[in-house]
């Protein structure tokens, strides 16, 4: 008895272990493609037709099978790879992945390149490398790590300070904590315009419609500045309705087009002034008198002709006395000489028109 006990615990634990290396032994008539790098694996394999037939809990067992064993043979390959421990002996073990094979296609486009900013093209054109500057620098009044920029840095804000030091050559009656804080707004209002210079910039470069040209060293008049303040303020994407605003610029955003915003009624909610407005529509069509005024039209029409006629009349007196000048100057002699020679004649008609009147007197 005790022996058909061990007997039968031999056989289930050759039978266990021959069920694990079925799990993790697979046998295909091709061998798969394997692109490590990207964790890929193809099976050129046909499966069997007619057990992929219909949808029933055959078919999903026979799926997940095959799932199961080319996720085996992949993860098998993987365990071919060099490896090594990440972080010390302690550490996971890490596999070394080779270059992939398999081009993937992207989702999207690549995005465009930006437009270099002015300090990027004059950085490019001198051959200046930017350096990396670490973001922490020691403090010594603190003494300890700060940060190099924005609040709480290192060295902490002049304008803030307990104590300035007067330059040499200043004048020492001069505040020299407002000339610190007075240094600092220019230099904010500085930033502040060479950044709306760049997104003006940036705006017109992605246009197609070429816009004047902005003199890169700052010699802009009112209308220029005033212009690019208005462009980059709408390249926003509110349109720069939540950008702070300039002194002495309007409280209203300006629009993109430059003109006042268009505003549409809605197209649900006001009922009744729909109905007004159909109603006037269909009360113009089904009435007898005509909605073109037509007085204004006769009147206007007049007028037309009228000033056509005036104008053709016009160009006739000119006409025609141009014509009567060409035959009356004679060529070498002048109008004054003409018009002296022609005085006696006048004179002499003038006189025998006085001796008819006498005759019929007398």
């Amino acid at each position: 008895m005790a022996a058909v006990r061990v007997e039968a615990v031999l056989a289930a634990a050759e039978e266990q272990e021959a069920e694990k290396r079925r799990s993790i032994t697979v046998e295909k008539e091709l061998e798969l493609e394997y692109d490590l790098g990207n964790l890929l694996a193809v099976d050129r394999n046909p499966p069997p037709a007619a057990a992929l037939r219909g949808a029933g809990p055959r078919r999903e067992a026979l799926l997940q099978a095959l799932a199961r064993d080319n996720a085996q043979l992949l993860v098998s390959r993987l365990w071919e790879l060099p490896a090594e421990r990440a972080g010390g002996a302690g550490g996971p073990l890490v596999a070394q992945l080779p270059e992939p094979t398999f081009r993937l296609p992207r989702e999207k486009p690549p995005p465009k390149p930006r437009p270099p900013t002015r300090w990027e093209q004059f950085a490019r054109l001198k051959g200046i490398r930017r350096k990396k500057k670490t973001s922490l620098v020691w403090d010594e009044q603190a003494k300890e790590w700060r940060r190099r920029w924005g609040y709480r840095r290192a060295g902490g804000d002049p304008s803030r300070a307990w104590l300035a030091e007067v330059p040499a050559g200043a004048d020492p009656e001069e505040d020299q904590f407002a000339r610190l804080r007075r240094e600092k707004r220019e230099r904010v209002a500085r930033n502040e315009l060479n950044r709306l210079r760049n997104l003006a910039r940036a705006h017109r470069a992605g246009s197609a419609v070429p816009a004047a040209p902005l003199h890169p060293t700052g010699h802009q008049d009112r209308d220029e500045l005033r212009r690019v303040a208005r462009v980059a303020r709408v390249s926003t994407a509110s349109l720069g309705r939540f950008q702070p605003r300039l002194p002495k610029e309007s409280a209203e955003p300006p629009s993109r087009s430059g003109g006042k915003k268009r505003r549409f009624e809605p197209l649900l909610g006001n009922l009744a002034a729909e109905r007004s407005r159909q109603l006037e529509l269909l009360r113009d069509m089904g009435s007898k008198k005509p909605v073109l005024d037509i007085t204004r039209a006769v009147n206007k029409q007049l007028r037309q002709e009228e000033a056509e006629a005036a104008a053709a009349n016009k160009g006739k007196k000119q006409s025609k006395r141009g014509k009567r000048g060409r035959r009356q100057q004679r060529p070498g002699r002048s109008g004054k000489k003409s018009g002296a020679r022609r005085q006696p004649q006048q004179q002499k008609a003038a006189g025998g028109g006085t001796g008819r009147s006498r005759r019929k007197k007398a």
